[in-house]
């Protein structure tokens, strides 16, 4: 267990005003754990004032498909801070990721998972483990820019800005010196999507020469979630893009010995979101078993956030204690180690009954007072560079198996044109010229057209006039761009 950084107490519980929260109670197991959530914090001394919303599985059958009302955003903006619990989103099409809605619509760009062991009390191979994971929350392949293009192809946009990657990466160097974390690392697979996760490895060296203080280093994608089940004591705080950070972070939670004990923070510049990490159990709902502990350590996150640090030390401190006492719920319960197995209220009870204590196995944890306000530094846009259009990749859909046939027809229909063609490409294998037979091929051609020297929109535009008038049937194009003279472009196999 991390021991976080000391700091004086923020101002006592009696004369602090209270804060207001938007609270969602959820649907399935959501409201016996918020219920019980918000009694112990209420005990910790919290000073809180919940304005409840309704989101979630009523609201989608409602006919509302993004799971959540126009009443419930105006409580969200005023209050800046969602304490919430699991919903259901129905089954079926057209129903909105109620998560994703919130974390993009606020500005929700981090998201914050700290993964710790609870060993011997909770089963884990990896007792030293200590990870926080820092995923970006708004950009990535979870911007949803879906597409069919052809009768056998569909894409899906992965959009990585400059702003988003540092944004996050700051946040994560930030919170590391905020909580007396020692070292930060960087997984992307820059190998292979050289652009787009080589911005966001680009712009973690970048900023790491601000923080020469935190230990640095950056692993693929791959191997790094290897390690990272392997070995996790290797690392400390992680920070990775959207789809990467969402596969880990489940990943780590759960080899820390149950994902049903993670609490999650999305943090942004105007409001946070804290929830547990784990589902609505519908199947266990209402029959007082489900184990509060992921969102009431969201809570512990919530008030660390609003200032109330010394409030969330007393209640972590108790909720180890309760551990350590052999008090578990039926998800974290065995032999040997369990005492007394309890329900959902009862476990709130005994985290109550020992506020003010501290655990003996576990380090007790100390909250910096400061480390929840995670200043965000506002992005500074860099001075543009010079962009040079230079050619375009033009995607046809063609039946045809014979890249030779393609490569002839496109020829013929762009004779005369500025932009001429030099490479066609079938899912990101060269094809033509000098192709391998071997090759699998769909009816999804990138057709790259090159000119020489500065070219114009209006090259492209004849260009494609002249595909048109051929019956060329292209579905897409993307403009080739240098930048002060670097290609902003895959170049491809043989360029």
């Amino acid at each position: 267990m991390n021991v976080h950084v000391s700091a004086s107490n923020a101002a006592s519980t009696a004369t602090r005003t209270p804060t207001p929260i938007t609270v969602a109670y959820g649907d399935g197991i959501g409201p016996e754990i918020m219920k019980a959530s918000l009694r112990v914090l209420e005990a910790a001394g919290a000073a809180l004032a919940p304005e409840p919303i309704a989101i979630g599985e009523q609201v989608y059958l409602n006919g509302v498909s993004a799971g959540i009302e126009d009443s419930a955003w105006e409580s969200l903006r005023r209050t800046k801070v969602f304490y919430k619990a699991p919903i259901t989103t129905p089954q079926g099409g057209g129903f909105k990721s109620l998560n994703v809605t919130v974390r993009k619509s606020l500005g929700l760009f981090a998201n914050v998972r700290p993964c710790a062991a609870l060993s011997p009390f909770v089963a884990t191979r990896h007792p030293d483990m200590d990870v926080v994971i820092v995923r970006e929350n708004e950009e990535d392949l979870y911007a949803g820019i879906e597409h069919r293009q052809t009768d056998e192809v569909v894409q899906c946009l992965k959009l990585i800005s400059r702003p988003g990657c540092e944004r996050i990466v700051r946040y994560a160097f930030d919170y590391a010196r905020a909580n007396g974390r020692k070292k930060v690392t960087c997984l992307s697979k820059d190998n292979i999507m050289k652009l787009t996760d080589g911005l966001f490895h680009e712009v973690f060296d970048e900023i790491s020469k601000e923080y020469p203080d935190i230990k640095t280093d950056h692993w693929i994608i791959d191997i790094g979630t290897a390690k990272l089940a392997d070995a996790p004591e290797q690392f400390d705080v992680i920070v990775t893009s959207n789809l990467y950070g969402d596969i880990i972070s489940d990943v780590a939670a759960e080899i820390t010995g149950s994902v049903g004990l993670g609490g999650s923070a999305n943090i942004g510049e105007h409001c946070a979101m804290f929830e547990a990490i784990h589902g609505s159990a519908p199947m266990i709902a209402g029959q007082n078993v489900a184990n509060p502990s992921g969102l009431i350590l969201a809570g512990v996150q919530m008030l660390v956030h609003i200032g109330q640090a010394d409030v969330a030390e007393k209640l972590h401190n108790a909720w180890l204690k309760t551990l350590e006492d052999g008090v578990h719920t039926v998800d974290i319960a065995s032999e040997g180690m369990t005492k007394q197995q309890v329900g959902t209220d009862a476990f709130a009870d005994a985290v109550i009954a020992r506020l003010g204590q501290e655990p003996t196995h576990f380090t007790p944890v100390r909250y910096n007072a400061k480390a929840g306000g995670v200043a965000i530094a506002p992005y500074e846009r860099r001075e543009r560079q010079t962009k040079t259009l230079v050619g375009v990749d033009v995607f046809v859909d063609m039946p045809t198996q014979n890249p030779d046939e393609l490569a002839k027809t496109l020829n013929l229909a762009a004779g005369g044109a500025a932009l001429s063609l030099k490479m066609i490409t079938n899912r990101g294998v060269k094809v033509w010229p000098q192709g391998l037979p071997e090759t699998f091929k769909t009816d999804h051609w990138r057709c790259r057209f090159m000119g020489e020297g500065v070219r114009k929109n209006a090259d492209v535009v004849d260009l494609l006039a002249r595909l048109e008038k051929s019956g060329v049937d292209f579905v897409k194009t993307e403009q080739l761009y240098e930048f002060d003279g670097k290609p902003g472009y895959s170049l491809g196999q043989g360029q």
